[in-house]
Formats: structure tokens, C-alpha cells, sequence
């Protein structure tokens, strides 16, 4: 059982939040949204105040894409909306790939997708080719490896929350965005944060057929402040989703539902309410 709120009526949307994180991230959307729609946001597996996961389990992100496909089944009435942020939206576009009828509409907000590209651990093959192919979206790839995820993971290892909270933090919402966290946001990064995400199985693989034959209309969002591998790899997914409008909200970065709630929502509200 998860922990999850309901609000509203209507066509159902589902709330899907990212990594070091829980559905208390979407409040300014749930007040936008549950005007028109039912609205569900939860907290996914291991996530506050949801039971920890225990030393010896994956974080597996396979089991994420069947919890949210179960939580669909579980309320009804589908196809609904899905929104996703980061971990949340690449979980959207993995259930999109084997489960197109369970979805509407989905609004992808940053999704991590660098298995279009490589393997949770670059070989030096891969980078090379990608060098050689896409220098921008490689390098930036680099960057997040090198200053953020590779770090992280060491850190994880051996046990230092807060390094991976400071060094994750970082790579995924820039420096300066990080540094404006609030005490009381950083508490719920803190909360979420868990070793096994980072030492665990994973990315699951993208099947790019798969996501060429994705229908359901489908919003990417990008912050203007966001490091650059978010808008390298959405603009790939922006070449592959055969039914897709991308749209960048300013003054924000990678939590661009709270650093600018108000472009984004009335950009995902415009979106959901187009038919």
C-alpha cells in the first residue's frame, strides 16, 4: 500500500513525483488541477511515508512502472493523464512503451532518458560514438557523470547521505538552484534520498521502436536553468515520440513545478485540456 491523496473530479490525472522525493512536491499543481480533474498524487515505493526499503532490496525501476501501472488499474476509468517528473517521467514513458491504452495524455517533465544514448555505466565505446555523433549531448552526459552521479554513487557506498544529497543536488538542479533550496526542501530531499537508487539495477533500457510507435499526446518540459543534458535528451525524445510538443518554462530549472508553478501549470493545463 502506498501512501496518496485524491482531489477533485473529472477526468483523472495522476501525479508521478521524481527521485529524493514525494507527493508533497506537487501541491500548487493538485490546487490548479483538482479545479477540472481528479486528481492523484502519491508517493511511490520507499518514499516518505511509505515504509524504507531495506538493505537488501533494489531500488528496481522495473518494479516502479508496475506499481504505477497497478495504481492505474487499481482507480479506474482509464485511459488517464499521467504526469511525471525526472525518475517519474522516465517510468511514464517505459509504462507508454507496453501500456498505450492505460494513457491519455502525458506530460514528461525532465526525464532522465540517457539510456537513449548509453548504459547506466558508460562504457568508453559509447561515449566515443557519442562523441563522434552528438559532442553536445555527450559532453553533457560527462558532466552529469563525472560532477554528479559518479561521485553519488560512491558516497552511497559507503554510506554518506548528505555527500549525495549535496553532490546529487547539484548535478541535477545546478549549483545555484540547489544552494536556494530552503532548510524545510532539503529536509525532504533528505528524507527520500536512499542508497540503493544509486547503487542498484538502475535505468531500465529505452526500446527506441517502441517509443516510435508511442501515440498518446505527449508535453516534454525543460527548464531554462536546468543543466543541459535535460535538454539534450528531451530533444531526442523530441525526434523519436511521433506525437509530441515541447515547451520550456522560463526562470526555472529541473523542479520546474516549484520553481515556476505558475507557467507550468497553466502550460500543463492548457495541454490536458486540448482534445
Amino acid at each position: 500500500a502506498f501512501d496518496y491523496e485524491v482531489w477533485g473530479s473529472g477526468e483523472k490525472v495522476i501525479l508521478i513525483h521524481g527521485s529524493a522525493s514525494d507527493r508533497r512536491t506537487w501541491g500548487k499543481q493538485i490546487e490548479a488541477l483538482s479545479k477540472n480533474y481528479n486528481v492523484i498524487a502519491y508517493s511511490r515505493r520507499y518514499h516518505w511515508p511509505n515504509k524504507k526499503i531495506t538493505e537488501d532490496a533494489d531500488y528496481s525501476m522495473q518494479q516502479h512502472v508496475e506499481d504505477l501501472k497497478k495504481i492505474i488499474e487499481y482507480f479506474g476509468n482509464w485511459p488517464v493523464n499521467l504526469i511525471g517528473h525526472s525518475y517519474g517521467a522516465l517510468m511514464v514513458l517505459e509504462l507508454a512503451c507496453t501500456h498505450q491504452a492505460l494513457i491519455r495524455k502525458m506530460v514528461l517533465e525532465e526525464p532522465p532518458a540517457i539510456r537513449l544514448f548509453v548504459s547506466n555505466v558508460p562504457t568508453p565505446g559509447e561515449i566515443l560514438k557519442l562523441l563522434l555523433t552528438r559532442p553536445k549531448t555527450a559532453i553533457s552526459i560527462i558532466k552529469l557523470g563525472a560532477r554528479g552521479l559518479g561521485p553519488a554513487t560512491k558516497a552511497a557506498q559507503k554510506g554518506n547521505m548528505k555527500k549525495v544529497m549535496q553532490l546529487f543536488g547539484r548535478a541535477a538542479l545546478g549549483e545555484d538552484t540547489y544552494n536556494n533550496m530552503s532548510d524545510e526542501r532539503k529536509e525532504q530531499v533528505f528524507l527520500n534520498l536512499t542508497a540503493a537508487e544509486f547503487t542498484g539495477s538502475g535505468f531500465m533500457p529505452l526500446n527506441l521502436e517502441k517509443l516510435k510507435k508511442i501515440e498518446i499526446p505527449t508535453l516534454l518540459t525543460t527548464g531554462e536553468y536546468s543543466p543541459k543534458v535535460f535538454s539534450n535528451l528531451a530533444s531526442r525524445l523530441e525526434e523519436l515520440l511521433p506525437n509530441v510538443k515541447k515547451a520550456e518554462i522560463p526562470l526555472a530549472s529541473h523542479i520546474m513545478h516549484e520553481d515556476n508553478f505558475e507557467n507550468y501549470n497553466s502550460t500543463i493545463l492548457s495541454f490536458l485540456g486540448n482534445k
